[in-house]
């Protein structure tokens, strides 16, 4: 079963003590697809601060909603360990040096490679070590990590077919367990009657960031064998 993304936006985020504030955004890989992680908007908690929640944060079925209330996502840890967390500029780029930081505060393993982890299933929470004395806050000048995408950002984005454009990026739907984004909600335009239509990220070639669109290797005569909300795949057969 999977999640609208556009439903977790706003959504009231737990730690184990108290409230640290509601869902913002999701920062998600481009390569893998998977959601590194959630932006915390902390409200009056700590005002100015971006908060950023791994999914190693939460159980393993914080997206699908099983939370004992339905309203809030529980995140396993208290306000003190994600107040001492390493600081960010909300403005810029994650950069790689900054995800190392954080790794290794919360002492979890990183997802890229050389860091211990593929995926994000199958992980065991460690009990963070206290916070640096003095909190580390990292600019634009470290090696960003452009591979990094907001999800509410890459809304909006034009989605173009291989002969034409298609319509645009409406939402996300999201794996709970695993959080990875299993297909792009499109809003196709009036060449297709406004219809809703889903998309998998294996049919997505390439997005150009500077021009905000999304190109799949479809054409519209693919999309046009899909119903309303149905998967829209290349049709076989065909060049």
């Amino acid at each position: 079963m999977f999640t609208n993304i556009k439903q977790l936006y706003g959504k009231k985020l737990g730690a184990s003590d108290g409230d640290i504030g509601h869902v913002k955004d999701f920062y998600f890989d481009d390569k893998t697809w998977l959601i590194r992680y959630l932006v915390a908007d902390t409200g009056s908690w700590l005002p100015g601060r971006q908060v950023l929640l791994s999914p190693h944060a939460f159980g393993t079925h914080a997206l699908a909603g099983s939370s004992a209330d339905p309203h809030i996502l529980g995140v396993d840890l208290t306000r003190k360990q994600i107040e001492g967390s390493p600081s960010i500029d909300s403005h810029r780029p994650v950069s790689r040096q900054f995800e190392e930081e954080y790794y290794r505060y919360y002492g979890w393993p990183a997802y890229w490679p050389d860091g211990g982890m593929l995926g994000v299933t199958g992980f065991t929470v460690i009990t963070p070590p206290l916070a640096p004395e003095k909190p580390l806050h990292h600019g634009h000048n470290q090696r960003d990590d452009l591979h990094l995408r907001s999800t509410k950002a890459v809304t909006g984005y034009n989605i173009q077919a291989t002969d034409g454009p298609i319509g645009s990026v409406s939402s996300f739907m999201v794996d709970g367990r695993t959080w990875a984004i299993r297909e792009l909600v499109v809003e196709t335009g009036h060449w297709y009657a406004g219809k809703k239509i889903l998309i998998l990220p294996e049919n997505i070639g390439r997005i150009n960031y500077e021009d905000s669109v999304v190109f799949v290797n479809l054409t519209k005569q693919d999309i046009q064998q899909t119903s309303t909300n149905d998967v829209a795949q290349v049709v076989a057969g065909q060049d």
